[in-house]
């Protein structure tokens, strides 16, 4: 709680993963994946409550060890049709308690800690937002990407005006990270997304702490990030 406002955090953590089977069980740094969102998000300083909705029995035994409260979801829910925001407006109806604020937590950023998430609520309050959307410095410039014509053909790749610009002389882009996601419960519900149509506002994160598991590649990467800590 923070000012007499409330916040759910939720933990979505499907048991299948395409790309990398299992990924939000695989041990990353001694604990299982989802681990470091869940302990992320108990050792913030602002948030009421945390809910895992999940389909795994694996997964929702993870949230039992930590005593926090568990969803099974529905195989409708489950499947790959079903949208995060699907999830999220689902895990609302299900709690009881009502709360001001919604907290996305998505278990593939164990690099995002209780202090981002502290700081990320606090920006909200200092903004008086309605949303707060974390970001991070794009690793490469748009400007310097484009599709290809079934040819390959480049003549049209770049910008005329880019040609013979360093990239330090362009401007600065940011993506999303996936790390935090926050958002006014009842706006949230109306317009379905955590990106409202206005008083929206983006928290900056590293590169390195927005490291988002999707792939094997990523789990080794932040394999390496930890060790290097």
């Amino acid at each position: 709680m923070l000012h007499e406002k409330t916040f759910l955090a939720i933990i979505p953590a499907r048991g299948g993963s395409k790309r990398l089977p299992r990924k939000n069980v695989l041990p990353l740094g001694g604990k299982p994946l989802i681990a470091w969102s869940i302990e992320a998000a108990k050792e913030s300083k602002y948030i009421d409550e945390i809910v895992v909705s999940s389909d795994d029995n694996t997964i929702l035994d993870i949230a039992d060890q930590y005593n926090i409260k568990k969803i099974k979801r529905s195989a409708k829910l489950s499947s790959d049709n079903a949208t995060t925001i699907d999830v999220i407006t689902n895990t609302i109806k299900t709690c009881k308690r009502n709360f001001d604020y919604i907290i996305l937590l998505q278990p593939t950023s164990p690099l995002r800690n209780a202090k981002h998430i502290d700081d990320a609520i606090e920006l909200l309050e200092e903004k008086g937002a309605d949303a707060i959307i974390s970001v991070c410095e794009a690793e490469h410039s748009p400007l310097w990407s484009n599709t290809l014509q079934n040819d390959y053909d480049m003549s049209q790749f770049l910008n005329k005006n880019l040609l013979n610009k360093r990239s330090q002389e362009l401007q600065t882009y940011y993506r999303l990270n996936g790390a935090i996601y926050i958002a006014n419960k009842e706006k949230l519900l109306k317009q379905n997304s955590f990106f409202l149509d206005k008083n929206i506002y983006a928290y900056i994160m590293t590169q390195k702490e927005s490291i988002d598991i999707d792939t094997k590649l990523d789990f080794d990467f932040a394999t390496f990030l930890l060790q290097e800590k």
